[in-house]
């Protein structure tokens, strides 16, 4: 039940995440969960350098901004247009 959780909510950050980089047409499902998982990972590592508490709406922030973060550097590589 845990991995279904942890792919339903990497698909949702991602989606949430390519849509403020627009990029939402030009990735899929998959994608979407990959990005969404990374980018979690990403901006929870992030806040707790910066001593940041991510605990509710708050690590749906923290996991949003960093699925932004990973498509930026996504970006910058070239894998986006």
């Amino acid at each position: 039940m845990g991995l279904l959780i942890t792919l339903v909510i990497g698909a949702i950050v991602g989606w949430l995440g390519s849509i403020v980089m627009k990029t939402n047409a030009q990735m899929g499902l998959i994608a979407n969960i990959v990005v969404g998982i990374v980018g979690a990972a990403i901006g929870n590592w992030l806040a707790a350098q910066l001593g940041l508490v991510t605990a509710g709406v708050g690590g749906w922030v923290v996991a949003v901004v960093g699925a932004m973060i990973f498509i930026g550097l996504l970006k910058v590589l070239g894998v986006f247009s």
